[in-house]
């Protein structure tokens, strides 16, 4: 048995005049509102593929790094650090036990130098995370500048000014995963629990909690999937059909909670997940597999922390119908209040990291 795949929209965001850029913007938005995902292609130019495998290579050698440097470096409030597996549990709701990944979370880089505790394996490398960063936030402020021109708002830097480092901090973060591969978990069976069932995901069913994310992938690893508009789970390849070819896979881009909830609903925050393979089910893309060790980058871009969440001054935002459209159901987690953007994000962190925020008071 095969899954259909997942129907995302394969854009090019390199525009060459003012013509160009608004065509760009129309069917990212459009993407945006009908998906929550978009494929990026990635030429290089905006982001150096050397930039993406060096930053792979780091990922790996820091999960590969001993448990004691890792340990040293645990998740604080302020979420950042490594979490080990099963500490996060994305789908609290419906999970037996927590995630099967560990990741490890980067906030602000000042002046090249991480501004948290950071394992001594990949220490003499925190100038080059900090530079895969920096282009990283290029690029979202690139996308936040075009979603401004689809959505007509006023002024179209409308977004891409909210997300300005130079205007204070955010909860922007860098975060490498890893998965480990299933035959690396069964010879764990001790009876604690800890081995996965046919029911266990490697992450929960979740939406993402800034205004965007970015996500790479090593071409050959399968697992991540989308709930679609038919509630169905759809499998989304690294290297949708038509990109075999490009010099690197797509960057997958998806709207989060935030930005969902500042466009009163319109632009959707979409629920996804990572999954083991199934007994009986081929992956989705020849060549692709879901049995082997997985590594992503995600980059959570969010806006400056003390940013109000106010009406976006678009009309399209303005004269959406939550109750019409669906906005509500798109985005589960959005109040009808004005609230920061720290205020949101903290919202979503207490409810992922049980045991980070146990002993506080809500």
């Amino acid at each position: 048995m095969m899954a259909q795949i997942a129907k995302i929209p394969i854009i090019d965001i390199a525009s060459d005049t003012e013509q160009d850029q608004l065509k760009v913007a129309k069917k990212l938005v459009e993407a945006a509102v009908e998906h929550g995902f978009i494929y990026i292609r990635n030429s290089g130019k905006d982001i150096p593929i050397e930039a993406v495998e060096g930053t792979f290579d780091l990922s790996k050698k820091l999960f590969a790094a001993p448990v004691a440097e890792k340990q040293a470096c645990t998740i604080q409030p302020n979420n950042r650090g490594w979490s080990a597996m099963q500490y996060e549990t994305l789908d609290p709701k419906n999970q037996r036990v927590g995630d099967y990944k560990e990741a490890f979370n980067f906030g602000e880089f000042i002046d090249g130098k991480a501004q948290q505790p950071i394992p001594p394996t990949i220490s003499e490398h925190e100038g080059q995370i900090s530079a895969f960063r920096d282009l990283c936030h290029g690029v979202c402020l690139k996308i936040n500048t075009l979603l401004g021109i689809g959505l007509e708002v006023n002024p179209p830097s409308f977004f891409a000014s909210a997300h300005l480092r130079e205007n204070g901090p955010s909860g922007t973060t860098l975060r490498f995963l890893y998965y480990p591969p299933l035959s690396d978990l069964l010879p764990a069976a001790d009876g604690d629990g800890n081995t996965p069932n046919e029911d266990d995901v490697r992450a929960g069913a979740h939406s993402d909690y800034g205004s965007i994310t970015m996500l790479f992938r090593l071409k050959g690893q399968a697992g991540l999937e989308i709930l679609t508009r038919q509630n169905t789970w759809a499998p989304v390849p690294v290297c949708p059909p038509g990109t075999e070819s490009d010099p690197a896979p797509p960057i997958l881009v998806n709207i989060g909670d935030l930005l969902s909830y500042w466009t009163n609903g319109l632009l959707r925050s979409t629920v996804h997940r990572v999954v083991f393979p199934r007994r009986g089910e081929r992956v989705a893309v020849d060549g692709e597999t879901s049995t082997e060790p997985r590594y992503s980058i995600a980059f959570f871009c969010h806006p400056v922390g003390t940013t109000p969440l106010l009406p976006v001054p678009s009309e399209r935002v303005r004269n959406f119908r939550r109750s019409e459209d669906g906005g509500e159901k798109n985005n589960p987690y959005a109040e009808r209040k004005v609230m920061t953007a720290d205020e949101h994000l903290q919202m979503r962190l207490r409810a992922s990291y049980l045991t980070l925020y146990k002993d506080e008071k809500a």
